[in-house]
């Protein structure tokens, strides 16, 4: 009798499409290790995504809105969650491999920095002389070389080929791989646009009619045109693909959120700070190193102590990072009796 993997293996061979990506084909992973009788190789990875730490730190990780007050704001777990679902969606209308990308949905993100996207500038300026920082290429190093104690969660190259290529210029290998790259833009773009009308930043009648003509005037209207709108072209050109009007509304209203929110004063005047704190905890570890957790240790003495200071102050969370500032630069009160 076959065993569960199998079956589920079986199964992918006579439901999905001849472009889907099949488990029982994967390029494997970096170490050969025991195959599992009951989860496929992208099931495994889904597994040790949503367990390892990286993944959790994602729930106290800025999404766009620096420490906002409020409890209904993104985070950057909950943006993760969203291009999961999304992504689900439009991978089991295509008959695409839904398991792998689930397990590059919830993957993309690991490696961000604190406070979203100011943090990631922050950092991206500080090592300009090494060649910068990107989110997408630290979540495969998060994912590869440092969790697991430096073992790493070993995962499979469609996933890590997916995480790296969600963003940038480079498209993934995958179909799968650009369902995600797509789903993360249709979430980002659109809870963005949800959050900065309650944040009173925008307001929806700001938003271009043409845009709403295409799109839809709701949050809800505009995620499912893009998605209906994503599916039925790449059926029919045989790529993932948005139709020509859609893309277009869509490049639009991103430029929109680029000039009213993403680079609106009112939103990022505490970006300054932001670059500050990361500096300054940086400076310490880097003169400091060897009062880092003994991972980090074993970093520095292999590929350098800048490097082992990026990967550990980048996976802190936003309040953590605080913390550490404050312990580090902020003189503690006097307890007078």
């Amino acid at each position: 009798m076959s065993n569960p993997k199998e079956l589920q293996q079986a199964l992918e061979e006579q439901m999905l499409d001849p472009w889907a990506s099949f488990s029982s084909k994967s390029k494997g992973r970096d170490r050969e290790e025991a195959e599992c009788n009951v989860r496929t190789c992208y099931q495994r990875d889904i597994d040790r995504i949503l367990h390892c730490k990286a993944f959790r730190r994602l729930r106290h990780k800025t999404q766009v809105f620096l420490r906002p007050v409020g409890d209904h704001y993104r985070t950057r777990l909950t943006h993760t969650l969203e291009v999961t679902r999304i992504s689900r969606t439009i991978a089991r209308a295509l008959r695409l491999n839904e398991d792998l990308a689930e397990a590059i949905a919830l993957g993309h993100d690991i490696g961000h920095a604190p406070f979203g996207h100011a943090g990631e500038r922050a950092f991206n300026d500080i090592l300009s002389d090494e060649g910068g920082f990107k989110h997408n290429e630290q979540s495969v190093r998060i994912a590869q070389y440092i969790e697991q104690g430096g073992a790493g969660l070993n995962l499979t190259f469609e996933v890590r080929n997916g995480i790296l290529c969600h963003t940038g210029s480079i498209k993934a290998d995958t179909m799968e791989g650009n369902i995600v790259r797509i789903s993360d833009r249709i979430a980002y773009i659109n809870h963005d646009i949800d959050d900065s009308v309650r944040a009173g930043i925008i307001s929806e009648s700001e938003i271009p009619e043409e845009i709403n003509q295409i799109l839809g005037s709701k949050y809800s209207e505009r995620i499912n045109t893009l998605i209906l709108d994503l599916i039925t072209e790449s059926r029919r050109v045989g790529d993932i693909s948005l139709s020509s009007d859609v893309a277009t509304a869509f490049d639009t209203i991103r430029d929109f959120m680029f000039d009213n929110v993403y680079l609106n004063t009112e939103a990022k005047n505490e970006e300054a700070k932001v670059y500050g704190i990361i500096s300054k905890i940086f400076d310490h570890f880097c003169e400091n190193y060897d009062v880092m957790p003994g991972e980090y240790q074993r970093i520095a003495d292999n590929d350098g102590v800048k490097r082992a200071v990026t990967d550990y102050v980048s996976g802190m969370t936003d309040e953590y990072a605080l913390h550490i500032y404050e312990k580090l630069f902020i003189p503690e009160a006097w307890q007078v009796r």
